[in-house]
């Protein structure tokens, strides 16, 4: 402290400090030898401590290295700032002004004085001692130096002459002793920087090398922030390695402190909350003391190092983390020993849960459910994620299991088979490795954090991530991340991580050294695994696969009870499989079939049934044994599960649990094995299943009534194609159109074509603005949904085209007179009959569109209208007159499109008004198909399809 009294610094102006004439201070800093930084008192909490510059009155020392003078000091000057330095940094002096304020500049002049090591009852006075020790010399040399001029001898006295013979008495004898600058070779310096004259790794290596204990001496010469700090290497044991006073910047390994502003740039940065506490607090421990570091690595420049400092009073970035003045820095603490890293989590965790620094604002993670539980793993999605099911909970819907991530794991992602994105290295083998520890098995979970994760435009799913222990394993993260199939997750400074994050860091370095796995020099071979799911395939290896007889097999995918995707190890492919002799009811569509459009209504139990097998069979071991191949090339058979005397025929379980029901066709033709007769007889007498709510009939179909209309003959014109038998026409001849056209028209000139404020939700009739290439126009519209970024997908009703618009300028409230309650939609939706096609999403599917477009767009059609289903009105289209060959037909002969199921044919026979004309129709699609399949064209290029499947 700086005091005199009571008062400490006096301030007459804004830029000039004034001491008063006597007192007492702490050395912060030594500039050169004959210039210190002196410390003043903060005046409160918050405020920085008040600085002075102090020079020795009438002394001079040599110039210390700098940019302006090459770097090199002036003969003896490093020499000269050591030895203050080494007396005086951070300790407490006595200071006596000679010259201050305005004629002084931005510095005082004076004496400063310290006790005598070897006597404390005598006072140093350091300009004397050093200019008798030869680091400085008197501005004005020569002089009366008699004793009688000096009152004690050191320039202690009360006048400026006793000061100055003082000096020239030490002049003296410095001389006379050849010590300091006035030696025969005073050092003379030259600083070297870490990236210009040498390579920091250099140091890095001749430092754990060469030096005692790895650790080398250096001089904190200036703090950056309160974990950057630019250093000088003062070891002599690096001096034969050309080292010795190399400058270097050194990032403080383990942690990362606020940065400090910089008021020199244009416009001034400021500086981070708490950045100039952990400044002040780092310089009042560490600046100018010579201290032994270990250092690290460097950072991704090459440039900078990164070590610990060891001061002999404890670590300081673990007191710079307790007193919350930073964080826990993730990649410099992968650099330091394991053994170093938990008392500076020790130390966060303690600010933290006081809220000191920069916590002070921090909450503890919040969950949605339990932090710990007990439970079975029903599936493995991918490397670092997989699904549980809590003890005490029975799975009667997905929303009972809990999805969980490995916490602060990051295993190689997989690919995309759609996008063409392969799967990274070790993928397949990291899923594969957690599938055997954890699937089906009993399982710990702790739950450390959550995080939204994005799942798509416009959605997001709040994940859970925790650890996982398995038997004796107390993190199967840590298995992983030890065989090298899975890495430490990159966490910011500020994320929650795993509470055994420096366990997995330590288990990464092992790995690491041993090369292993994602770690290794090797190059990754990609394994290629035989897909068999397309027909062609599955036929060719039919045969082998049945030779086999039992064969073992992991099932990768339930699609419902009885069908599977299973991975054969000794085949090294993915086969399509379903149990024989039974049928299965239709489980929920999932999202994809629902967005084709190709999703069918669930029937009882369907859930219950997929469910049961997920249970208990999904990504297990288990046994096949295949007895045929259907068209589609799904492999038929037996599947066993367990082993031992635990042993059983699934299919069994299924029938006896009411699950799925024997082929009634089976029954009939005696072809169905007696034990699953009797099992399905005991189902039905229990009523379980599917037994406890309908009695199951043979599998043939239903009649079902219908209001049956009377078939219609329209001539028509195509509005709208969406695939190659899905469209809108409209009729010619139609009054309501001209009526709608002339109404909107009236709409678009009384309104303009600004947009106006609406209610928006689905459903919702509103005008909608579109631009038919000539001028902007409203149109009716119905509310599809609504979008991001302010868009809304709308349903043109008069034409059938869908589009996305703005819901600020493209959309109005429209007129009730243009309702279509009053006014009836133009456009009619409607379906080829007896016709079914490609999605757009796959070759065949955009063929059949643009074939469909060829021959009917701009055109006088006529459609004989056979009814109407689920809103969509059933037809026969002919492009010139009826008694000519169908569009349906046309698009069926060029294997386009083909005849619907025998099921969908029923059906619509016995809802359509007059059935004769779909039997006609049905026998032409029948013989168009037939020549398609015969000639191996569009769809039938390859034979048969999967689709023969729902025969």
């Amino acid at each position: 402290q700086i005091q005199n009294g009571p008062s400490a610094i006096a301030k007459i102006t804004a830029m000039v400090t004034i001491l008063p004439n006597r007192g007492t201070a702490k050395v912060k800093s030594v500039l050169s030898g004959d210039t210190v930084v002196l410390l003043g008192r903060s005046s409160g909490e918050g405020h920085k401590a008040p600085e002075v510059t102090f020079t020795f009155e009438r002394v001079t020392a040599p110039r210390m290295a700098s940019k302006a003078n090459s770097n090199v000091d002036e003969p003896g000057a490093f020499s000269s700032r050591e030895w203050l330095r080494n007396l005086c940094v951070g300790k407490t002096v006595s200071f006596e002004t000679r010259k201050q304020g305005a004629s002084a500049g931005d510095r005082v002049y004076g004496l400063l004085f310290m006790p005598d090591p070897t006597d404390n009852t005598k006072q140093w006075n350091l300009s004397v001692e050093s200019v008798r020790r030869g680091f400085c010399t008197p501005k004005v040399l020569g002089g009366d130096t008699t004793d009688d001029a000096t009152e004690n001898g050191d320039g202690s006295g009360n006048s400026v002459e006793d000061y100055e013979q003082a000096l020239q008495s030490a002049y003296k004898e410095a001389l006379s002793a050849h010590v300091g600058i006035h030696s025969a070779k005073p050092l003379v310096r030259k600083l070297m920087n870490a990236g210009d004259e040498f390579q920091a790794m250099t140091l890095v290596e001749k430092a754990k090398r060469i030096c005692t204990s790895g650790t080398v001496k250096c001089v904190i010469e200036y703090v950056f922030d309160g974990s950057r700090f630019r250093c000088i290497v003062t070891d002599p044991e690096l001096e034969s390695s050309n080292l010795l006073y190399g400058s270097f910047t050194l990032i403080l390994a383990g942690v990362s402190c606020p940065r400090v502003g910089n008021p020199r740039l244009n416009p001034p940065t400021p500086s981070e909350p708490f950045a100039d506490a952990a400044r002040e607090f780092t310089e009042l421990r560490l600046l100018q003391r010579e201290l032994k570091m270990t250092l690290h690595g460097t950072d991704k420049s090459g440039v900078c190092l990164v070590g610990t400092v060891h001061h002999p009073r404890g670590n300081i970035a673990s007191e710079i983390l307790k007193n919350g003045l930073g964080r826990i820095s993730d990649w410099t603490i992968r650099m330091m020993s394991p053994g170093d890293v938990p008392p500076l989590r020790i130390a966060e965790n303690s600010a933290k849960r006081a809220n000191l620094g920069v916590f002070e604002s921090y909450k503890p993670p919040t969950l949605t459910g339990a932090s710990e539980f007990l439970g079975t793993v029903i599936e493995v999605i991918s490397g670092d994620t997989l699904t549980v099911l809590p003890n005490g909970e029975t799975f009667d819907d997905d929303s009972k299991l809990k999805k969980v991530s490995l916490a602060s794991i990051r295993a190689p992602r997989a690919g995309n088979e759609r996008t063409g994105k392969p799967n990274e290295p070790y993928a397949m083998e990291c899923k594969e490795r957690l599938r055997v520890l954890t699937v089906g098995k009993s399982v710990k979970v702790n739950i450390h954090y959550e995080k939204e994760i994005p799942m798509g435009p416009n959605n997001t799913e709040k994940r859970q991530f925790g650890t996982i222990s398995v038997g004796k394993r107390a993190d199967v993260g840590e298995v992983l991340i030890t065989e090298g199939l899975a890495n430490t997750q990159r966490h910011r400074d500020d994320d929650e991580k795993s509470i055994r994050y420096d366990d997995l860091l330590a288990a990464e370095s092992i790995s690491k050294a041993a090369g292993k796995g994602i770690h290794s020099d090797k190059e990754y071979k990609t394994k290629t695994i035989n897909d068999l799911s397309d027909p062609k395939k599955a036929k060719t290896y039919a045969g082998s696969l049945q030779r086999a007889g039992q064969t073992k097999a992991i099932v990768d995918y339930v699609f419902n009870g009885s069908r599977f995707k299973l991975f054969v190890p000794s085949e090294n492919c993915f086969v399509m499989f379903a149990l024989s002799n039974v049928r299965c009811p239709q489980p929920s569509p999932n999202a994809g079939a629902i967005s084709r459009g190709q999703a069918r209504p669930a029937e009882p139990f369907g859930d219950a049934s997929k469910r049961h097998s997920r249970l208990n069979i999904l990504q297990r071991q288990v046994e096949i044994e295949c007895t045929g191949v259907t068209q589609g090339g799904v492999m038929t058979g037996d599947l066993y599960v367990g082993q031992g005397g635990q042993r059983r025929n699934y299919c069994v379980e299924l029938v006896a649990s009411g699950l799925v029901t024997v082929d009634q066709r089976k029954i009939d033709y005696g072809e169905a094995p007696k034990v699953l007769v009797d099992s399905q007889t005991a189902a039905q007498n229990n009523k379980l299943g599917i037994w406890s709510v309908q009695k199951v009939v043979k599998d043939v179909p239903k009649s079902t009534s219908f209001a049956k209309a009377d078939e219609q003959l329209l001539d028509i014109q195509m509005s709208e194609i969406r695939s190659g038998n899905h469209f809108f026409f409209r009729s010619v001849g139609d009054e309501s159109a001209k009526v709608i056209d002339d109404g909107m028209k009236i709409f678009t000139e009384t309104n303009g074509t600004d947009g106006a404020p609406c209610e928006i939700k689905a459903g919702k009739l509103l005008a909608a603005l579109f631009n038919d290439g000539t001028s902007k126009s409203w149109y009716r519209a119905k509310v599809i949904e609504k979008l991001e970024k302010g868009k809304v997908k709308v349903l043109f009703v008069d034409h059938g085209n869908v589009a996305a618009v703005s819901l600020a300028t493209h959309l109005r409230p429209l007129d009730a007179t243009l309702g279509t309650d009053q006014i009836p939609a133009v456009a009619k939706e409607a379906v080829l009959a007896l016709t079914k096609v490609r999605p757009l999403e796959e070759d065949d599917g955009i063929d059949a569109a643009r074939m469909f477009q060829s021959i009917s767009w701009g055109k006088d059609l006529k459609a004989r209208v056979h009814g109407e289903t689920e809103g969509q009105v059933v037809v026969t289209l002919y492009d010139s007159d009826v008694d000519s060959p169908s569009i349906n037909e046309k698009l069926t002969s060029e294997g386009l499109a083909r005849i619907a199921t025998s099921k969908e044919s029923y059906a619509a026979r016995d809802r359509m008004g007059n059935s004769d004309s779909l039997a006609k129709l049905k026998k032409d699609l029948k013989a168009a198909q037939d020549k398609a399949r015969s000639s191996r064209k569009g769809m039938w290029i390859y034979g048969e399809i999967p689709e023969e499947d729902e025969e």
